[in-house]
This record gives structure tokens, C-alpha cells and sequence, in this order.
């Protein structure tokens, strides 16, 4: 399995890019926001992948970070999801707006995206909301890639705390990339807490959007 490749830009397509990597090209297939967000032909590049294998295929799929890796592979999961329209919605809402549409059941952003439907789009949010806290925790502690100067001789490095970040602060960091202001989601968490000893990440994340969910 292909989990990680670091090269240089060879060229770049409306859909995919490809990786010189120590002379060996890549073709990586990529969402517009990651496709936008990638340096010019001949610069350092690292992207995390995902490889699809089929009986007549092989492709390689690219992302700026691990929460987006992630929720490529829950995407297609579903079922009338393949991976043209997982990049799609990933193109249009972006990592955190797809954690942010999931966790509070908001599929009609989803159906935004190119080829996917109301039903579709439903179906996304009832088989995957469970899963959502868990994505955002990783937006705690997870690296994001960044671009070594030289990638070709050098791994991209993943930089490890002594000391592991709190419960809380995963909680916290994930809710505030999510778009909550520091006050709202320290006061959701501070209130659900005392009654949540001992509970993971993912937890007090889906407490607190509980708590924090519009009164209709």
C-alpha cells in the first residue's frame, strides 16, 4: 500500500497530478481544493494517498492532510459513492466543511457537490454521522503535509509531542477548525464534562455539537 509519496511536480492536469519521485512519475488523482492548493511544476510536493485496486485498475488518490484521506475512504464506503464523487464533495465543502455538513446531518450541502443526489446525499449523512466525531478528533493531533525543501532525499518528518494532548484539547481544537469561537465550544465542554469521565475525543466532540445544535 501507497500511503504517502514526496517528489516533485511534473505536470498537473484538471483532475490529477504527477509526482516525479526519484525519477518514477505518479499519477495522482486529486479533489479542486487539493488540485489549487499545490505548488508550481517542478516544485517540492508531499501528499498522503490512498490506492484504489481493481481487477482492471489502479489509482492513486492525493490529500493535503489525514482528515481528508480519511474521509475520502468513508465516502466510499456508501453505497453510490465511488471515488469521482467522493473527490467532488471533497472539492466542494473541503475536509472540515464536509466533517461540519455530516456531524449536524446537513445534507443538502452535500448534494452541492457534482452527481450527488438528495437520496445520496441523505444516505451519506445517516451511515457516516456516527463516524464524524472521530474524523474531527484527528484534527487534534494529526500533522498536516507539509513541503520539506528537499523532498526528494528526505522523508516528510511527522513531529511527536513528549507529551500527548489532552482529551479536552483535541475536543476543543477540532470544534474551533470546525468554525466554533474558542468561548462557545470551552463553554459546551466545560458543561458536559463533570458527567463524561473517562470519555475519548469523539465523545465529548459529539456532546458538544449536541449541545451547541440550534433549539428548534
Amino acid at each position: 500500500m501507497i500511503g504517502k509519496l514526496s517528489g516533485r511536480v511534473d505536470y498537473r492536469s484538471s483532475d490529477h497530478v504527477m509526482l516525479d519521485v526519484r525519477g518514477v512519475g505518479y499519477m495522482v488523482y486529486c479533489s479542486d481544493l487539493t488540485l489549487a492548493a499545490l505548488p508550481p511544476q517542478g516544485e517540492p510536493v508531499a501528499l498522503y494517498t490512498d490506492l484504489l485496486v481493481r481487477e482492471d485498475l489502479l489509482q492513486l488518490f492525493g490529500f493535503t492532510s489525514l482528515v481528508e484521506k480519511e474521509w475520502h475512504r468513508l465516502l466510499m464506503s456508501v453505497q453510490g459513492i465511488g471515488a469521482k464523487a467522493s473527490l467532488s464533495i471533497l472539492g466542494v465543502l473541503g475536509p472540515d466543511g464536509v466533517s461540519r455538513a455530516i456531524a449536524l446531518g446537513d445534507w443538502t450541502s452535500l448534494k452541492a457537490a457534482k452527481g450527488v443526489g438528495p437520496k445520496t446525499a441523505q444516505r451519506v449523512v445517516i451511515e457516516l454521522k456516527d463516524k464524524a466525531p472521530g474524523v474531527m478528533a484527528i484534527l487534534g493531533g494529526a500533522p498536516q503535509i507539509h513541503y520539506p525543501d528537499d523532498v526528494i532525499e528526505m522523508a516528510v518528518p511527522i513531529v511527536h509531542s513528549s507529551q500527548e494532548p489532552s482529551v479536552q484539547a483535541d475536543a476543543l481544537s477540532a470544534l474551533g477548525n470546525l468554525g466554533y469561537g474558542p468561548g462557545e465550544a470551552a463553554a459546551a465542554v466545560a458543561e458536559i464534562i463533570g458527567d463524561m469521565a473517562g470519555a475519548d475525543a469523539p465523545a465529548l466532540i459529539r456532546a458538544a455539537l449536541k449541545k451547541m445544535a440550534p433549539k428548534s
